[in-house]
């Protein structure tokens, strides 16, 4: 059975992507945001203000907002893999 050639823009997985290109661009602004929050927050913590982030960070035992994402992302994908979660396409 030979296979027949698809566009891009007729893949359902192709669109799916696309739009979470476009949602992760949009959540991107709003993560460094709050991203510059958590660095304030942190640098206001008594004997913090003159220590560079990444330390503090790393002191106070927390993760960048980009690290706990791909974590989270890193646990959905392995939900999605082993059937632990339902994902409607």
């Amino acid at each position: 059975m030979p296979f027949k050639r698809v566009s891009a823009s007729q893949c359902p997985t192709y669109r799916g992507y696309e739009t979470v290109k476009l949602l992760r661009r949009k959540k991107t602004n709003l993560m460094e945001t709050i991203e510059k929050v958590q660095r304030r927050f942190t640098k206001r913590i008594k004997g913090f203000n003159c220590i560079k982030y990444e330390q503090r960070i790393a002191k106070l035992g927390l993760l960048t907002l980009e690290l706990r994402r791909l974590h989270l992302d890193l646990i959905f994908c392995y939900k999605i893999v082993f059937g632990l979660v339902s994902v409607n396409f």
